[in-house]
């Protein structure tokens, strides 16, 4: 008797596992860590624009 959830590749249409090496690991790791950094320097950048408008804001303020 052989049915489609008997085979894992079948089940929702999901990959079959395959083990990765201790290389390809870490290579992932640091893949992922790489795209982290990434976005955190972006939104470090938007925030230094942000403070520099409202410093900008407070010269004026401060100046009347």
């Amino acid at each position: 008797m052989s049915t489609a959830k008997s085979t894992p590749a079948a089940q929702a249409g999901r990959k079959a596992w395959v083990k990765k090496t201790p290389v390809e690991v870490v290579l992932e790791q640091i893949g992922k860590q790489e795209e982290k950094v990434a976005e955190m320097r972006e939104e470090l950048a938007l925030e230094e624009r942000e403070l520099s408008k409202l410093q900008q804001a407070r010269k004026v303020l401060e100046a009347t």
